[in-house]
């Protein structure tokens, strides 16, 4: 069954007897629960309508007697079972406990019409060779949570900013995920937090954006690079200070000048070859908006001095890891002289 389709049907009151959430994604998998939990019960009924299983600890065949048992002094029940065996391949971690999936496939041919299964499986996959996974299927109640790609997430991004009367730019969203990555619970914190700023009706841009959100590490050394390549030397040093005082390690910092280097070295190789930002993206397994960034700052680049530079950083490297170079300093001198040479410039 389709994401899509349960949700559509929770908002109907329409409750299917059994859902089996699963996948990469934790954090959706978690939204859907408190959604099906929202649908079932009003808010003071919550504490007594859904009842907890784990499946490390008890047997299923337990949960399915819950299930089996008409609540007292409610209309419905939510039995929630975590699972991380009994659908998914055997872990040794459980192995001791036995269990009874035939109980609960006995089940699935005659559930209550006043309790609703849901389980959550803590496995990105279900062991489809099990008769109850087969028969779950057949039912249409796995729900697979994979994690969104960058594209999906800037939807979604923008489409959580609008359901709070927002307005969130795709500029605002790219450099969100940017920053935040494809953690979706830290980027709905951050959606939120940008929607508070901009208040009902308001608009969420990039200047918010960058002014409220924290700039990752890698983003602060591709601005100390890009300070480089414009030969502002005194940019590139306060930036590098900056990230000093944040305790980030004078090695960390070569190796991560080194890996942007590299990215646009790529960039410049697969360029001339056809490849359009969203396909660099993927094979670089980078986020698209870091890779139009990459491709600006590639073109103050030839692709001999990028390889220079990357030797240079590889023997800096080794001269600071030798002790034969004192990190701070070295570094220092490697960003004074870094734009030095006009013949940067392409």
């Amino acid at each position: 069954m389709e994401i899509t389709e349960a949700l559509k049907e929770l908002k109907k009151g329409v409750f299917r007897p059994v859902y089996v959430l699963y996948g990469t994604d934790r954090y959706r998998i978690g939204q859907f629960a408190d959604k099906l939990t929202e649908a079932l019960f009003k808010p003071d009924e919550k504490e007594l309508g859904v009842v907890k299983f784990d499946t490390s600890e008890t047997p299923i065949e337990e949960a399915v007697l819950e299930a089996e048992t008409p609540p007292f002094f409610m209309e419905r029940k939510l039995v929630w079972i975590r699972d991380a065996s009994v659908l998914a391949a055997a872990s040794k971690d459980n192995a001791k406990l036995e269990h009874k999936p035939e109980k609960l496939l006995a089940y699935l041919d005659n559930p209550s019409d006043f309790a609703v299964i849901l389980i959550t499986v803590q496995a990105d996959k279900l062991d489809e060779r099990k008769k109850l996974v087969k028969a779950l299927k057949d039912r249409r109640a796995l729900l697979l949570f994979q994690e969104l790609d960058p594209s999906q997430l800037k939807q979604w991004a923008v489409k959580r900013a609008a359901e709070q009367q927002r307005t969130m730019t795709e500029e605002a969203a790219e450099l969100l995920l940017a920053r935040t990555g494809a953690h979706m619970q830290q980027l709905a914190l951050e959606v939120d937090k940008l929607c508070l700023y901009a208040g009902p009706g308001g608009t969420i841009d990039v200047e918010q954006t960058a002014l409220l959100t924290a700039a990752s590490v890698e983003e602060d050394v591709f601005a100390l690079v890009d300070a480089m390549a414009t030969m502002q030397a005194d940019r590139s040093l306060r930036l590098y200070r900056e990230l000093l005082a944040r305790k980030e390690e004078p090695i960390r910092i070569a190796a991560l000048i080194a890996r942007q280097i590299r990215i646009m070295l790529q960039i410049k190789e697969l360029e001339p070859q056809g490849y359009s930002p969203q396909q660099m993206a993927g094979q670089l397994g980078l986020h698209p908006y870091a890779v139009k960034l990459a491709a600006e700052k590639s073109r103050k680049f030839t692709v001999p001095r990028l390889a220079s530079l990357l030797s240079e950083l590889a023997e800096l490297d080794y001269g600071m890891k030798t002790g034969r170079v004192d990190k701070t300093l070295g570094l220092e001198l490697f960003l004074l002289s870094f734009g030095l040479n006009r013949s940067t410039s392409s």
